[in-house]
């Protein structure tokens, strides 16, 4: 099953997404625009990866795809807590020539939908660098409310930032919808 947008595609990751995801890992660009850090990957390394995440239940991964440019980024549910129905929701776009054009909003539209109708959970997480005005932008765009700010708690380019922490709730998810008509 792939997930649709308006406009993109989510589905999930393959073999063949390898060297995207590696790309975009080893991006130094791309590592100061996000929270999480990495060490540089190889080939090997990622081959074990992919072994142990496309079996592991508590952490989706989609690639972001759209007909003009194929594949232009990926998306976590995180953390799936089946429980209290609860995730954490992460979103990075690879080339910045998608950036801006409604991409980041209408798949993390898309996965909110997923989320909340197909399973069932409650309550999606999300952070971003305070520095991050675009990712802010777009999450509050999509219905997130700003729960909280951790000072200095990324390490970055030699200099500490805060991170912003922002959720959305089923029902403020459905009731946005229903305001904004984004599926009519």
């Amino acid at each position: 099953m792939n997930i649709k947008g308006r406009t993109v595609t989510l589905r999930a990751i393959d073999v063949q997404d390898m060297e995207f995801m590696r790309k975009m890992i080893n991006d130094p660009q791309m590592e100061h625009l996000v929270v999480g850090w990495s060490f540089p990957v190889s080939s090997t390394q990622q081959e074990k990866w992919f072994a142990s995440a496309i079996v592991d239940k508590r952490n989706q991964r989609f690639v972001i795809e759209t007909p003009e440019d194929g594949k232009v980024g990926i998306f976590v549910l995180a953390d799936i807590d089946w429980k209290n129905r609860t995730a954490d929701a992460g979103i990075k776009l690879a080339d910045s020539k998608v950036r801006r054009k409604g991409v980041g909003t209408d798949a993390t539209m898309a996965i909110m939908r997923y989320a909340f109708d197909e399973l069932n959970l409650n309550r999606l997480t999300a952070e971003w660098l305070e520095e991050n005005i675009a990712s802010q932008k777009m999450h509050l765009k999509c219905g997130y409310q700003v729960e909280g700010c951790i000072r200095n708690c990324i390490y970055k380019n030699g200099s500490y930032h805060n991170l912003i922490v922002g959720g959305i709730l089923r029902e403020e998810y459905y009731q946005m919808i229903e305001e904004n008509k984004y599926w009519d």
